[in-house]
């Protein structure tokens, strides 16, 4: 299939959902569960994160991983499954990849207070001392990603037939995470089967992804055709994750993406995808809207599949 003849993402203004009319909000939501349905991603524009703040967060990330890799891994936390701070270059790979993905990342996790109750659940954050403003900058772009995330998820509440506040109560404290992901220049050592971003499923709700720096993001199809996906800068791209599918029965699947590699080897790509989770007790089972013909996965807890899918990307022992 060429290039013309390949579908294109469905495009959607978040302000229409936020601040439109009745008719406005009704299209948006409609608009939205189709597309998740149809492609397992969006893209969303006019959306209320500031340009500003975003390329502030880019020129910050450029900073991060220029420093030197030695100054980089105090900051791993292998025994933490790498769920806060710095994953070095080579060290996750796809769900039954042979070789890793080629890229390197840092996770910036939701900060709970003392004592808080799902406090045993999470790691504290963990910020480069080398960068001053790093922590402010993503603190504020995990918060508005966040609420971003809860409108999002509410606007597919009427189509799953479900109370208007059922996800925000059910992510209000998830474990969420904001990933600050760089793909480095292409090593003449890598092995040739790897790519950027082997082929894979996200593990969450939904994945809310600030465009990145270059392009090379790709959805399967349908069809089994590789879709590239277009945006424009600082606009989201969104899409559904397992644990929504899981919930969902399959009616919104889990949609398979890849980052391929440049034409150009040397050149950087840099990109900040936000996975939002359930809090950790939430029960992952069949919504009644969506039962069907009978359950297809059985009830589990988020926590116990969010592990059981980092052990898998070799992420946690």
């Amino acid at each position: 299939m060429d290039g013309s003849s390949l579908r294109k993402v469905p495009e959607l203004s978040l302000n229409s959902y936020i601040q439109g009319s009745d008719t406005d909000k009704n299209r948006f939501i409609d608009q939205f569960f189709v597309g998740l349905k149809d492609y397992g991603f969006i893209v969303l524009k006019d959306h209320p994160i500031p340009d500003g703040l975003l390329n502030k967060a880019y020129s910050l990330l450029e900073e991060l991983f220029a420093l030197p890799t030695e100054t980089k891994l105090k900051y791993a936390l292998k025994d933490a499954g790498f769920q806060r701070g710095y994953t070095p270059f080579g060290q996750e790979h796809a769900k039954d990849a042979k070789v890793a993905d080629l890229k390197e990342f840092w996770h910036v996790g939701r900060d709970l207070p003392p004592g808080h109750k799902y406090e045993s659940f999470y790691f504290p954050n963990v910020w480069p001392k080398e960068i001053p403003e790093f922590e402010p900058t993503f603190k504020k772009i995990f918060a508005a990603l966040d609420e971003t995330g809860k409108v999002m998820l509410e606007a597919l509440t009427r189509p799953l037939d479900l109370p208007k506040d059922f996800f925000s109560k059910m992510m209000g404290e998830g474990n969420s995470i904001l990933r600050l992901l760089h793909y480095p220049p292409i090593p003449e050592t890598a092995d040739p089967r790897s790519i950027r971003a082997a082929p894979h499923e996200d593990i969450n709700l939904i994945t809310i992804l600030v465009s990145a720096t270059s392009s090379g993001l790709q959805l399967k199809d349908r069809d089994g055709t590789w879709l590239p996906i277009h945006s424009d800068p600082n606009s989201l791209v969104v899409d559904a994750g397992d644990m929504l599918a899981r919930i969902t029965n399959d009616v919104i699947p889990s949609t398979t993406h890849q980052v391929v590699n440049p034409e150009d080897a040397r050149s950087s790509r840099y990109s900040m995808p936000y996975f939002i989770h359930p809090n950790p007790d939430a029960l992952l089972t069949c919504l009644p809207s969506c039962k069907g013909n009978g359950e297809k996965y059985p009830p589990i807890t988020s926590q116990d599949f969010l592990y059981q899918r980092l052990r898998e990307i070799g992420l946690l022992k």
